[in-house]
Formats: C-alpha cells, sequence, structure tokens
C-alpha cells in the first residue's frame, strides 16, 4: 500500500506541477499512514534524489528513449504496471495536459475512480472524499472514491509547496513498453518565456489596449515582474497575439498567484479560464464591465493612462 506520483518531465526537467503534485501526495500518504512514491518515464538529468524534499520515499525511474515523448497509451500501460508492482492504492497527476491524457485512460483500464481538478486534501474521516471545482468554478463537489484503486489529478497551483531536508531513494522499474504509435516528426518550441501553465504571475490584455503596437503595457510589466504574457480570445483571433497565449475556456486555463487583466470586460468564458486565480487585478474604463464582479482589485480607468504609472512605480521599486 502506497501513494504513487506520476512526475512529469519535460526535457529532463520535472515540471513545477508535478512537484506540487508530489507535496500533495505525500500529505496524502500521511493521512493514509504510509509513504508516498513517485515515477519518472523517460530520461531526466535532474537529481531525483532530491525529491525527498517534497515528501516522497522512494522516486521508480524508467529510462527509455521511448518514453521522452508522451504517447498516452503507452505511458497508461507502465503506470498500471507500476500501480501493480508498488502495490499503490492512490495514485496522483498534476491536472495538466499529459495528467489529463493518462489519467482517464488509467481510471478506465483499472476500473478505478478518479476525480480529476482536485483542489483539497481528501476527506478521510468517513471514506475517501476529493474536492474540485465545478461548473467552471461557480459550484464545489464532493466525490467519494470507492474503488480498491483511486486517482487524484490535482489542479495546478490550488496546493502550497512544502519541503524538507529529506532524500529519496532512486530505484530502476523495468516494465514492458509497448512500441509507441505516435512518431514525432518536429518539437516547435517556444523559447525564452514564462510557461502560461506553470506561472504564478500572468499579466493579460484584451481589445481595450486597441492594437498590437501598444503591447509593449503588458510586456514591460511582465518582464518587470517575470510573469508570463497572455490575451483573451478576440485578441489571439485578429492576431495581434499568438494563439497559445489564449487564456479561456477555449484556451488555457490557469491558477496564478496574480492575473492582471488590462483592457479585458470578463466575458463568462474568459472568466471560466482564470477565476482560479489567487487574485486578480482588472483595469477597465468601463465601470460596468463584467471582470469588476471577479476582481480582488480593479482601476476604473484608462490603460493608457493608468499602466505607465504602475509600471514606473514598480520601476521604482525594483530600482530597475
Amino acid at each position: 500500500m502506497s501513494v504513487l506520483i506520476f512526475l512529469d518531465q519535460s526535457e529532463g526537467h520535472i515540471k513545477k506541477s508535478s512537484l506540487e503534485a508530489a507535496s500533495y501526495a505525500s500529505k496524502v500518504a500521511e493521512q493514509l499512514s504510509t509513504t508516498a512514491e513517485g515515477i519518472v518515464l523517460g530520461n531526466v538529468t535532474e537529481d531525483l534524489a532530491a525529491l525527498g524534499k517534497y515528501g516522497l520515499k522512494k522516486v521508480h525511474t524508467v529510462k527509455n528513449d521511448a518514453l521522452d515523448h508522451l504517447d498516452a497509451q503507452v505511458f497508461t500501460n507502465v503506470m498500471a504496471q507500476a500501480i501493480a508492482a508498488t502495490g499503490a492504492t492512490v495514485v496522483v497527476f498534476s491536472n495538466n495536459l499529459n495528467g489529463k491524457s493518462i489519467a482517464p485512460r488509467l481510471s478506465a483500464k483499472l476500473k478505478a475512480g478518479l476525480v480529476s481538478g482536485a483542489i483539497a486534501l481528501p476527506d478521510t474521516s468517513n471514506g475517501f472524499v476529493v474536492k474540485k471545482n465545478v461548473f467552471s468554478g461557480k459550484a464545489f463537489a464532493n466525490i467519494a472514491l470507492n474503488t480498491a484503486v483511486k486517482i487524484i489529478a490535482l489542479s495546478p497551483n490550488s496546493f502550497n509547496i512544502t519541503t524538507t531536508d529529506a532524500t529519496a531513494e532512486v530505484v530502476a522499474f523495468a516494465p514492458a513498453i509497448d512500441a509507441p504509435k505516435v512518431t514525432v516528426t518536429a518539437v516547435n518550441k517556444i523559447v525564452g518565456e514564462v510557461p502560461l501553465n506553470e506561472a504564478e504571475l500572468v499579466i493579460s490584455g484584451g481589445r481595450g489596449l486597441k492594437g498590437p503596437e501598444n503591447w509593449g503595457l503588458v510586456t514591460d510589466l511582465a518582464k518587470l515582474l517575470g510573469a508570463a504574457t497572455a490575451c483573451s480570445r478576440p485578441v489571439a483571433d485578429i492576431g495581434w497575439r499568438p494563439h497559445h497565449e489564449h487564456v479561456g475556456q477555449t484556451g488555457l486555463a490557469i491558477a496564478p498567484n496574480l492575473y492582471f487583466a488590462i483592457g479585458i470586460s470578463g466575458s463568462i468564458q474568459h472568466l471560466a479560464g482564470v477565476n482560479r486565480s489567487k487574485v486578480i487585478v482588472v483595469i477597465n474604463k468601463d465601470p460596468e464591465a463584467p471582470f469588476f464582479k471577479a476582481a480582488d482589485y480593479g482601476i476604473v480607468g484608462d490603460a493608457f493612462e493608468v499602466m505607465p504609472k504602475i509600471i514606473e512605480a514598480v520601476r521604482k521599486l525594483k530600482g530597475a
């Protein structure tokens, strides 16, 4: 009996969302009076023993070139073998793109209960109940898992990472690996930017900025704060910004510590993708903009007057 965490990696580095999932899983293990173990698929360059500081007692590694790129069916079969080998009764993923691809398949294969988008530790006082957001964050649901194996996909940036001085035992795992049916022929990477799905700070702009020539109001503040940049769907659709920056119900759903929205009215579809942000700041000259109802802080004003003052204040604060 143990709690097993899928440690998602990219280009040899463990993703931040998986560190959060590891910290979460170690707390689940404490609740169940067992241990937390991780599994890494593919070749990694990091010191895996250091993952012990997130509460992991053991890290299983499967070093195989075939696992450097995601094939969800292959990964699902490997995870099923790892669960059988470790005797895991709880499996934790980050609810990111890879987790969303693997966890449902694993649930079907093992006939295991799954809660995707979990936001809190399970309540084990009377069974095993996991809390999640529903209806695009407008309500909560408490889901009881009664299966022998339980799968949780943790919503990114919903659980605080805690660390210790411990180290983990690193052991090799040798499962049967099917030949991948997916062949990667090219990889187009976005370099020099903070990945939106892992960013703690996001500066976003909408049509209120009137054109791409004014996007410096977004990027200047983002550079000062070390933040990622984002945009509303209309901005991406008309070509002002690339589509990978589009956040909302039909784009990326994010949950940063700070979401700073400039010139975005805040439609229901946009809010659905950003309402899990811990703090929302809105600048809009329309006092009736829907976004103000969701904002923690709001400024009713012209972005072209307000933003230069904010940027200058941040520069002074940082001595830049």
